[in-house]
């Protein structure tokens, strides 16, 4: 589960981190004013793309972790299913 924790808490920071520079320039360009929900949409647009890139390495441990733990309960599973048809 520390995979699942630090993948998303970096995803958090990005769009947070993402949000806070939209929100900047387009408050620059339009006078102090800017439209949040336009803000948040071009936040998540932006930290998703990003994180793509950027998070590659932590998303991959993620996975290989999921991976690893699917292939011990399906091994699990066919030890009783084995057990289970000796019977």
């Amino acid at each position: 589960m520390k995979e699942f924790v630090v993948y998303t808490a970096l995803r958090i920071v990005l769009f947070m981190a993402s949000f806070g520079v939209v929100a900047g320039v387009m408050a620059l360009v339009f006078d102090g004013r800017f439209n949040l929900f336009w803000a948040v949409i071009l936040a998540f647009l932006i930290s998703g793309i990003a994180s793509y890139y950027i998070l590659d390495r932590q998303r991959e441990a993620f996975a290989r972790r999921v991976e690893s733990r699917a292939a011990k309960a399906s091994a699990a599973f066919e030890e009783r299913k084995a057990r289970e048809d000796q019977d």
